[in-house]
């Protein structure tokens, strides 16, 4: 059951759940994968049709009414996510297809080698990992920072005092595989040891507020489907002035350009932000970020906050909980097992003898019962070889004997029955209720 801390925006919360979200219910879904997705509200698919029906939007690098009706919406798409993030006059946003999209626009343009080495917590989603190919290009180290038993980064102001000529720093906010959530003071004290950080947001800003004056990371990258569903094809990089003056574009496109010659084969990138955006902008995507940040600001940031929290409190305690009748435990959690977490739960459902049962079957069956939940390791190799004890030398054999056959079941036949290959998670969001929960403490149940 929740606390009596969270009740204010329960009922809030509840309301929102019946006015935007009856589909859920006349589907009989309980839909527990808001790290892979947030789920949209009716009230901004409506309102998104309407500003559609209602107005002309045209390519925006022109001077005719359509074109200025697009330039309109982008910059006020603009100065909402400003003041979503409290981000003052420092940072300029550039709209991205995705945090992905985003993280390669600094990864490309970072000048390491000169610049200096990338450092890198070992707990990151690939699309931060792949930042490590244009360092390696450049003949700059690479440093991971390693984690604790319980996936936390273990030491990381010693180990970035260790990490070679400051350069770039790149971290999560929270885990896309654990919800361990690092802490945001690593950005400053990075920032005074001389590294220009990169803190990856998209999986913190769906449920936590996040304030660029009191974290003044160089570079913030979000998915706005990750924090309110709608739209699926925008995301931003939000960049300090100053971080975004070093980075230098190894190409040019349409949009980017004050002037390209031909003949004389030279170029001019526009200047700050408009440099970065590459062709014409998503016009009519980003127009509909209006609605989802309005539907967030109805939800509460605090409130909102505060119904992940205990929902996430009440789930890991009740997976803990359940055991076979020898007393061996059902599930096996990853990460903390305190409430410094967000609203992702990984875990690995155990056979009696403690044998993790393949992730595989426990979605399987999850889905057949209506319940939305994700398998795998979630595009973060670093978090889950440390979850699962994984042995580096007995991965190396592995995925050399497996070559281009490799798949999870090949590999988890090679580690053998005793080590996972992988996890099922559970993230809770906005819409989620304690009954969505239960249903999912029921599939895992049945295994017992």
């Amino acid at each position: 059951m929740l606390t009596n801390a969270a009740s204010a925006a329960d009922s809030t919360l509840a309301a929102l759940r019946r006015a935007e979200f009856t589909r859920l219910d006349e589907a009989r879904v309980a839909y527990l994968d808001y790290a892979g997705a947030a789920l949209y509200g009716e009230s901004q698919v409506r309102s998104h049709a309407e500003l559609l029906a209602r107005s002309v939007f045209g390519n925006p690098h022109s001077e005719h009414g359509a074109s200025r009706a697009s330039t309109r919406a982008i910059e006020t798409a603009r100065r909402r996510v400003l003041a979503f993030f409290d981000a003052g006059h420092d940072y300029e946003v550039v709209f991205t297809a995705n945090a992905t999209a985003a993280i390669k626009l600094v990864a490309e343009s970072y000048p390491f080698g000169s610049g200096g080495d990338l450092a890198l917590s070992a707990d990151n989603h690939n699309s931060v990992n792949g930042i490590r190919e244009y360092a390696r290009r450049r003949a700059a180290n690479v440093t991971y920072l390693p984690l604790r038993d319980d996936l936390r980064l273990h030491h990381p102001e010693a180990r970035l005092s260790e990490a070679g000529v400051p350069g770039l720093f790149a971290f999560p906010a929270q885990s896309n595989f654990s919800g361990v959530q690092h802490p945001l003071s690593l950005v400053r004290r990075a920032q005074e040891l001389g590294w220009h950080v990169l803190l990856d947001a998209a999986a913190y800003v769906p449920a936590h507020a996040l304030s660029l004056r009191s974290c003044p990371a160089d570079f913030v990258v979000v998915s706005f489907y990750k924090m309110f569903g709608y739209p699926m094809g925008v995301g931003a990089l939000m960049a300090r002035r100053d971080a975004l003056a070093i980075l230098r574009r190894p190409w040019f496109a349409g949009g980017t350009v004050q002037y390209a010659s031909v003949q004389l084969g030279q170029h001019r990138l526009r200047p700050d932000r408009d440099g970065f955006e590459d062709g014409t902008a998503n016009v009519l995507d980003i127009a509909a970020l209006g609605a989802g940040f309005d539907l967030l600001h109805r939800a509460g940031a605090g409130g909102l906050t505060a119904h992940v929290h205990e929902l996430t409190r009440d789930l890991v305690a009740r997976l803990s909980a359940l055991r076979h009748s020898n007393e061996q435990a059902v599930v096996r959690i990853y990460g903390p097992q305190d409430g410094d977490r967000g609203g992702t739960v990984a875990f690995n459902v155990l056979d009696r003898f403690g044998v993790p049962i393949p992730y595989q079957l426990v979605e399987t069956r999850a889905d057949g019962a209506g319940v939305h939940i994700r398998g795998g390791c979630f595009c973060n190799p670093g978090a889950a070889e440390a979850a699962f004890r994984l042995d580096a030398s007995r991965m190396a054999t592995c995925l050399e004997r497996l070559g281009g056959d490799f798949s999870i079941p090949r590999l988890q036949r090679c580690l053998g029955p005793a080590t996972a290959a992988g996890a099922v998670r559970a993230s809770v969001g906005l819409a989620t209720t304690c009954d969505d929960s239960t249903r999912l403490v029921d599939v895992v149940a049945s295994f017992v």
